[in-house]
């Protein structure tokens, strides 16, 4: 197995290796020091049954229900499926992914890891764009750093000041998604102790204790920030990537700038997390 970087900060592709085949304690090391490295892990060329990809991803972690299952498969619903086929009740088409967030941080425990396996692809299109919060924090100015240490974010499923808009939940998922919960602004990855910058304009409702005119302005300077082209990864998708990233402190991003007559199908698995500090 050999390991590439991608940039210079985010990214890095596995080749030589077969996760349908047994893995060794080095090879599951040197995979996991990869992810923690590099934020975004593609393992080229896999060919995965839903079994075949728990069974892969459990090289990582354990499994994170996640919360919405209406996408959930149904001979395996710790695998939920990506689809540009889904629509809206009114007939809108659902692009799952569309602007920048990190998944699931309205969960007291957001999950530390999403995984995607390519499954069906467009011929061209359909990138995911990869923000690094780690080297965003780090490049922000000492007076930012200093105006948004302990500052706490309210995540909630859809935030009202969302322009995304998300696929309901059913009572059942409602009964078992927290209604909202404080994280911290500013993140310290438990692994590798980089602070980075944790916000989702999907999920985020407000900062507590600040009022609106104040905390909306500051969330748009962070994302315009922390977005810039200069922090991020963009990944083109190949047949059989499976591609695994660092929710603890990445934002990502699906563009659905692709033939929509044909067809985009993921598998997608996350991994359990812990308590942003």
């Amino acid at each position: 197995m050999e390991i590439r970087s991608l940039t210079g900060h985010t990214g890095a592709e596995a080749l030589g290796i077969d996760l349908t085949r047994p893995v060794s304690d080095d090879a599951r090391a040197m995979l996991n020091r990869a992810f923690i490295e590099h934020g975004v892990l593609v393992v080229r060329d896999q060919s995965l049954t839903p079994a075949q990809m728990l069974g892969a991803v459990e090289l990582f972690g354990t499994v994170f229900h996640q919360h919405n299952t209406r996408f959930a498969l149904p001979d395996c619903p710790a695998i939920h499926y990506i689809s540009n086929e889904d629509r809206f009740a009114d007939g809108t088409r659902y692009i799952p992914g569309e602007g920048w967030h990190t998944d699931h941080s309205n969960d007291t425990r957001p999950p530390k890891a999403t995984v995607l396996h390519a499954v069906r692809l467009p011929d061209r299109g359909g990138d995911t764009q990869y923000a690094n919060m780690a080297v965003a924090y780090a490049a922000l100015p000492a007076a930012m750093r200093e105006r948004i240490a302990g500052l706490m974010a309210i995540h909630v499923y859809q935030s009202s000041h969302s322009a995304r808009k998300l696929m309901g939940l059913s009572e059942p998922n409602k009964q078992r998604v927290p209604n909202a919960v404080l994280h911290p602004m500013v993140r310290t990855h438990p692994e590798n102790g980089r602070k980075s910058i944790y916000i989702n304009p999907i999920r985020i409702e407000g900062i507590l204790g600040m009022d609106h005119k104040e905390a909306l302005p500051l969330l748009d300077e962070l994302l315009e920030h922390a977005t810039r082209e200069m922090f991020q990864y963009r990944h083109e998708w190949q047949p059989g990537d499976l591609v695994m990233w660092d929710n603890r402190c990445l934002l990502h991003k699906a563009n659905g700038d692709y033939d929509m007559g044909q067809t985009r199908y993921l598998y997608r698995v996350m991994l359990q997390g812990d308590v942003p500090a």
